[in-house]
């Protein structure tokens, strides 16, 4: 059953979690994950945005119009959607969400005293090729106090990947983070909790000096 905007009850349900700061444990879904090799699922979060940006191409730290850029050590991640069998998924859509680097959304809910960022909105929606391939350039984004007791999430980016057969709600973590060990929605992941978690690497020859680059890929259930 799906709301007027389109959300899932599954996904409406999984932002009630979020708000509440309630742990997941693995299920069903969970153990599939680790069987199969398949992205394990994540929760929707209370900040998927309410209204999206005109502009949502690629590049996260620019904003048309704009002279600045947004704050942050730059990423630059790229990747393949495929499925269980290795086979990309041409044509997968990507919608993809975070706070900014000071660990703040830009969503009215989002109450984190953080400051927000003028020159970051946060949203991006990608399509893929006909290799599975994705690229985004975005900045890596700050922990932030959630849930009654303020527990830290640790630095993270929501994805909510449409293929050709079906849907999957994830996040992608950064290792080395010290609240990854902490977050209950990371930890309630189980074993499969590693294909969540991306390194970050030096640029490349032609990238900005100071930034990073990661690789992530999401296999989806059927592709």
């Amino acid at each position: 059953m799906t709301t007027h905007d389109g959300i899932s009850r599954r996904r409406v349900l999984g932002m009630a979690v979020a708000a509440g700061g309630l742990a997941m444990s693995g299920g069903a879904g969970t153990v599939l994950a680790q069987a199969s090799g398949r992205t394990p699922d994540q929760i929707l979060g209370p900040f998927y945005p309410v209204v999206k940006p005109l502009h949502q191409g690629a590049d996260l730290t620019t904003i048309p119009g704009r002279p600045g850029r947004a704050s942050g050590k730059v990423i630059h991640l790229s990747g393949r959607v495929v499925n269980p069998q290795g086979q990309p998924v041409q044509g997968a859509r990507l919608e993809i969400w975070q706070a900014n680097t000071h660990g703040r959304y830009t969503h009215p809910g989002d109450h984190n005293p953080a400051p927000l960022d003028p020159n970051f909105e946060g949203f991006a929606v990608v399509t893929t090729d006909a290799e599975g391939r994705y690229r985004i350039k975005t900045i890596k984004p700050g922990a932030y106090p959630a849930g009654p007791d303020a527990r830290m999430r640790p630095p993270h980016i929501h994805f909510d990947v449409t293929g050709k057969s079906n849907r999957l709600v994830t996040q992608m973590y950064f290792a080395g983070e010290p609240l990854n060990d902490k977050d209950p929605f990371l930890q309630g992941t189980g074993a499969g909790k590693e294909r969540l978690i991306v390194r970050l690497a030096p640029p490349t020859q032609g990238l900005e000096p100071d930034s990073h680059v990661a690789v992530w890929d999401i296999v989806l259930d059927k592709g």
